[in-house]
């Protein structure tokens, strides 16, 4: 808590959620606001435990797990936030991108941090690998771990 009685406003998600102009229409209700702005704060991967901590920390009260995971669910669907399948665990879309673009998480082993990337170079690969077989994509997510510069230069 802040240590005063009036509850902070929403926070400015447009450098950490790269979507000034997308927030455009979405409907953010208190709990999706809130979540929105541990992730963007957090700027790192949390579980959705982490999050109930972190949402319990600020109001004082403990949300269902049912409540966080809807919240997730409708952040992702609206491009705000991805899920990272291999951490279980969801982070603030920090990159411009259009809708549909095929992304990149390189998430070191070491450290822990997460770069989104993208390309269009990745997103013809994938086109034409589907295409080779038929295959019609409807995920265009792609973990890749390792170590980061940082950590290779420790």
């Amino acid at each position: 808590m802040n240590g005063n009685s009036t509850p902070p406003g929403p926070a400015d998600h447009s450098a950490c959620a790269g979507h000034g102009a997308n927030l455009a229409g979405k409907k953010l209700t208190p709990s999706r606001q809130a979540l929105l702005d541990i992730l963007c704060e957090e700027a790192r991967p949390l579980g959705a435990y982490d999050l109930i901590d972190r949402m319990a920390e600020r109001s004082g009260k403990r949300p269902a797990p049912i409540t966080v995971y809807r919240v997730l669910d409708y952040l992702v669907e609206n491009s705000l936030a991805h899920r990272l399948s291999s951490r279980n665990a969801y982070m603030a879309c920090a990159h411009h991108h259009d809708e549909g673009e095929p992304l990149a998480f390189l998430i070191c082993d070491q450290c822990g941090g997460v770069s989104e990337q993208t390309s269009p170079a990745l997103g013809t690969a994938l086109d034409s690998l589907a295409d080779d077989v038929s295959f019609k994509r409807r995920t265009q997510v792609i973990e890749l771990t390792g170590t980061c510069a940082t950590c290779q230069a420790a």
